[in-house]
């Protein structure tokens, strides 16, 4: 079965960039109309733009989804716009500080929780309220984690920590919900050709361009697909998961990796 989206009103929350914006051009191309949101409206209305202009079905609403009321907002003028809500992708991300686990403050703690954590069960929250009352009810809901969340990573404790987290209200909220018709999984994200990983690598490395550069090659040595991977393909396994060919699919955790933690799996 071809995964099409056809006539399906999907959220992308962190759509302006990267891996969400690579989703809302191929959401969109699938038969979708979108709802794109983000914090920053300039890239915001700029991503709508350009797919607008390509003929492709995609509303820009400016939120911050750190922020409850900002996201119930969201969903409202969602619906109000699409008339209903059936797949929402829980994508957004911030960039934390990087440094040993004992050099955090509280208020870096607090701040990754707000911005990764706290973010995607406010967006699913109402977006599962939303599906639970719509008629006919049911939806299909993909939360953004990342490798990092698996088994840790030197210098990304918080970031590592809110990224399980996520993991673990996607199966929580699987098993809860199935029997509403919504299904809840997870894109468990490797490195991907992004804003976010390269700025990642930057701060980690003070920005000196020689240093990114070695990082990156050495990256690249571990995965065994020998390449970093494209937004696009992240974008395709969403697209997988939330369409009919995944219709029995549910509290799974789809690594998308290139393969680099293959052999701890």
């Amino acid at each position: 079965m071809a995964a099409t989206l056809d006539g399906k009103v999907v959220l992308i929350a962190g759509g302006s960039a990267g891996i969400g914006k690579a989703a809302a051009k191929l959401f969109a191309e699938a038969g979708a109309s979108v709802a794109l949101a983000a914090r920053g409206a300039e890239r915001g209305q700029r991503v709508e733009q350009e797919l607008r202009q390509a003929g492709l079905d995609v509303r820009f609403v400016q939120a911050d989804v750190s922020r409850s009321e900002q996201v119930k907002s969201l969903i409202a003028q969602t619906v109000e716009q699409f008339g209903r809500l059936d797949c929402a992708f829980n994508n957004a991300a911030v960039l934390g500080k990087n440094t040993r686990t004992a050099d955090f403050s509280e208020a870096d703690f607090d701040a990754e929780v707000a911005s990764n954590l706290k973010s995607v069960w406010f967006c699913m929250k109402y977006e599962l309220q939303q599906m639970q009352s719509q008629e006919p009810r049911g939806g299909v809901i993909v939360n953004t984690s990342s490798v990092n969340g698996l088994g840790g990573a030197r210098g990304a404790a918080l970031y590592s920590m809110s990224k399980a987290g996520i993991l673990g209200l996607t199966k929580s909220a699987a098993q809860e919900y199935a029997a509403d018709g919504i299904r809840v999984n997870a894109l468990v994200a490797g490195g991907f050709d992004t804003e976010l990983l390269h700025n990642a690598v930057s701060q980690a490395v003070g920005g000196d361009a020689a240093k990114i550069e070695a990082v990156l090659k050495g990256f690249i040595g571990m995965v065994p697909a020998g390449r970093i991977g494209r937004p696009e393909e992240a974008a395709q396994a969403a697209l997988w998961l939330f369409s009919d060919a995944a219709s029995y699919v549910t509290g799974l955790s789809m690594i998308v990796d290139g393969g680099v933690t293959a052999w701890a799996r």
